[in-house]
């Protein structure tokens, strides 16, 4: 049966610390890059939507079946914003 050393456990120790500074290491190097190209096919995709919105509004316009709302007649009636319910006002009873 093997029972574990001295030298055993800080071999492990030294591993544990050198893979550590090896991958903090790597990340540094790497990190920049993969984020860079994470960032470039992020707008990639962004672009390649707006012109798939632009070409749908360019046939939209086109088509002249268009319903033009006019923002600045008011309405008669002033909307209500909430309907809660009925207020009712209790009176206290000494």
């Amino acid at each position: 049966m093997d029972h574990a050393s001295f030298s055993g456990t800080i071999k492990v120790i030294f591993y544990i610390i050198l893979f550590y500074y090896v991958f903090k290491f790597l990340a540094r190097l790497f990190f920049p890059v993969l984020v860079k190209k994470a960032v470039e096919k992020a707008a990639q995709n962004f672009e390649q939507q707006q012109r798939q919105y632009q070409g749908y509004q360019s046939t939209r316009t086109a088509n002249n079946d268009e319903i033009i709302y006019d923002s600045n007649v008011k309405s008669s009636k002033p909307r209500e914003t909430k309907k809660v319910g009925e207020y009712i006002d209790f009176e206290e009873i000494k």
